[in-house]
């Protein structure tokens, strides 16, 4: 598999990563067997973070850690890992947020469930407004002078906050950040805007997680149908998958269908592949659960999309602009 840096770092990875947060899945068993059929098929990054666990269930929190600790230990110098820090993961006053209390402390349970000596890249995981962003990034600064992290980046930001954070690391000669993480895919485009023109003035590398829309462009869900059972839609209210498949974003999910007939693929190979086509993200993130749902995602990276296709998935995807999930 080729590998791309990421930014204008010298880490080389995966155009793939896999991303830890098990949603689908219940048994670490399957889990660990899942992570290592993606290692066997190329993936060498995988995102996780410190309030990842089993059925992405909070109560499991600290348990994809473990489990991708577990998997990767005989190859753990082959690979790169992603963890983040500042959601809560207490009740307790200092169990959330950027403050360097707790981006130490949860750095030191995150190297421990993981069984490694460093975090590759750490990402703070959302904006924290209560803490100034000098103490955040000095945090991160020092961890990766420590040798326990190597890389830091921001997740879930919005342009003008990886301006302000880039400002900041600049100010306090802090090492700057190599990459942001934002949900991007055909159905949710908000990023083109702002965020693309600035990825690509700074050099930022971009990890693209959902790229199937929680699972909207995976082919299981059409117009005027419901949501198969035992599906993710299929516990949520039937009237918001039909509010939702309304319009434009009806229309994206056909064209997808189109498309991956058209090629004898699956629809969440198109999808994949669509956003690791995109010039601005160097990463898409893997949501699958399953050896069957990493089989056929490892398959978009093969696949190779025309000019006819790639014009047909921007006309009718360009105005879905905001988020369906």
């Amino acid at each position: 598999m080729e590998h791309v840096r990421l930014g204008t770092s010298g880490l080389k990875v995966s155009p793939m990563a896999l991303g830890l947060g098990l949603r689908g899945q219940a048994d670490s068993t399957e889990a660990e067997r899942l992570i290592r059929r993606a290692h066997d098929g190329g993936i060498t990054f995988f995102d996780c973070a410190n309030v990842y666990g089993l059925q992405d269930d909070r109560r499991n929190a600290g348990r994809s850690e473990e489990i991708l600790g577990r998997a990767l230990k005989p190859v753990r110098d082959d690979v790169v890992i992603a963890s983040k820090v500042v959601s809560a993961v207490g009740p307790g006053p200092n169990d959330r947020g950027g403050s360097r209390y707790h981006i130490m402390r949860e750095a030191e349970r995150s190297l421990r469930r993981l069984d490694t000596d460093r975090i590759d890249v750490y990402l703070l995981h959302a904006y924290d407004t209560e803490t100034p962003l000098e103490e955040q990034f000095r945090a991160l600064d020092d961890l990766i002078r420590d040798g326990k992290v190597r890389y830091a980046g921001v997740c879930n930001y919005q342009s003008w906050q990886v301006d302000r954070a880039l400002w900041t690391q600049a100010r306090i000669n802090a090492s700057p950040m190599v990459v942001v993480q934002n949900p991007y895919s055909l159905l949710d485009r908000s990023l083109v805007r702002e965020m693309f023109p600035l990825v690509r003035d700074a050099g930022l590398g971009l990890m693209a997680y959902s790229p199937l829309a929680v699972g909207l462009l995976s082919g299981a869900y059409r117009r005027g149908e419901p949501a198969p059972a035992g599906s993710l839609w299929a516990t949520r209210p039937p009237e918001r998958l039909s509010t939702t498949l309304h319009g434009r974003v009806g229309d994206t999910i056909e064209v997808v269908r189109t498309v991956a007939e058209r090629h004898g693929v699956t629809m969440a190979q198109v999808a994949m592949q669509w956003v690791m086509s995109r010039p601005e993200v160097t990463v898409a993130i893997s949501g699958a659960d399953s050896d069957a749902q990493m089989a056929e995602n490892l398959g978009a990276l093969t696949l190779r999309l025309t000019d006819e296709d790639l014009a047909e998935l921007e006309a009718v995807s360009a105005l879905v602009n905001r988020s369906v999930t």
